[in-house]
């Protein structure tokens, strides 16, 4: 008998996966982990016996539950289900699938709205990072048709406005890792960064590329991307990550001078293909460095003035634009940072697993 397992299932800014209640999970790591892949149908690169969608972006798997500290309405947990090994990642965060924490809490009746407006604290488990999300709930129940539109996803929707409260170091331990703004691996200049996701910032050009090639180009420079891999294990390490090969951490992110009126461009593998877009917390931790004087970002990036700095990261198929609030007694310290997202329930039932993956709870 195949087991069924209630799930939603949701977009969450540019991502797309399945949501849970902690509750209908195996409680033991490893037999939740294989629930998971059986889930998405990985390891397969179609995914085909699955929720999956064939690419990392539609590959990722939501699990909530009840706030557990005082102050705290929600707490996630993200987990990145590689496509085509046996492989579950719970080390980063995800701020395009947090977009979707709240409306899954409402949905769920893990939390209730608070007005026309609700605004939650969520604690993301994977990092220790506390955000305040922002949702439109008229009439007690979570409105997801509005205006707001963001790159990478059709049309419009509801806003869902997410500020990120001390994301500094929050996986890697220090906002820079390795103590220093610029470090050399491989012969690249690189700045290693972490406001939220740990990032590899380098130049483009340092690696014969212009950072404005599509993603499929990208993807297809197999030299390129075997560069940015022997990199990538170079600074795991350096970066507190300890051997990074299976993990999906530190993000590759390529730099360059921005050419649509944003404030820099980018290119980020994820780790190992090219990100159709940006990740959120990626985009954060890209605009903190552009901000920083002296690191590989800022040599490419078109600062804006001001304490409270919009900064428009650009990427393949649009821009980010993230909300920095500066230090007053030190203007090249990113103290806050806030952005705009969406999400939408997709589907409501459950997701039947066969017997040999279904774990015991």
């Amino acid at each position: 008998m195949q087991r069924s397992i209630p799930c939603l299932l949701m977009r969450g800014g540019t991502s797309r996966g399945p949501f849970f209640l902690e509750s209908d999970l195996p409680a033991a790591v490893a037999q939740r982990d294989a629930l998971l892949l059986a889930v998405m149908g990985s390891p397969d690169a179609r995914q085909i016996d699955g929720l999956g969608g064939a690419d990392p972006l539609t590959s990722k798997v939501g699990i909530v539950r009840r706030g557990q500290a005082a102050g705290v309405d929600l707490e996630f947990l993200f987990a990145q289900v590689s496509v085509k090994e046996a492989r579950v990642d719970t080390t980063p965060n995800c701020g395009n699938m947090l977009a979707a924490v709240v409306p899954f809490g409402l949905e769920t009746g893990l939390v209730r709205a608070t007005g026309e407006v609700s605004t939650l604290r969520v604690l993301t488990r994977n990092t220790g990072t506390l955000s305040d999300i922002e949702v439109q709930t008229p009439d007690g129940r979570v409105e997801y048709s509005g205006s707001a539109r963001i790159d990478g996803v059709p049309g419009t929707a509801s806003p869902i406005n997410i500020s990120f409260l001390e994301t500094a170091g929050s996986v890697c331990g220090a906002l820079l890792p390795t103590g220093r703004l610029v470090d050399r691996f491989g012969g690249i200049d690189v700045t290693c960064i972490d406001n939220g996701m740990p990032v590899v910032i380098m130049a483009a050009e340092a690696l014969g590329a212009t950072g404005h090639e599509s993603r499929d180009a990208l993807n297809a420079n197999t030299a390129l991307k075997q560069k940015l891999e022997a990199i990538r294990l170079e600074a795991g390490p350096a970066m507190n990550l300890g051997d990074v090969a299976k993990k999906v951490v530190p993000k590759m992110c390529l730099v360059a001078k921005p050419a649509a009126g944003g404030a820099i461009n980018t290119r980020t593998f994820i780790p190992h293909d090219c990100h159709s877009a940006v990740g959120v917390l990626g985009a954060v931790t890209v605009a903190t460095a552009a901000v920083m004087p002296g690191s590989v970002a800022h040599r490419y990036a078109v600062v804006p003035p001001g304490l409270l700095k919009s900064v428009s990261v650009e990427h393949p198929s649009g821009e980010f634009s993230v909300v920095l609030t500066m230090n007053p007694h030190n203007p090249s310290e990113a103290l806050r940072a806030a952005l705009l997202r969406t999400a939408r329930l997709l589907m409501r039932g459950e997701v039947f697993v066969p017997p040999h993956n279904q774990g015991t709870s």
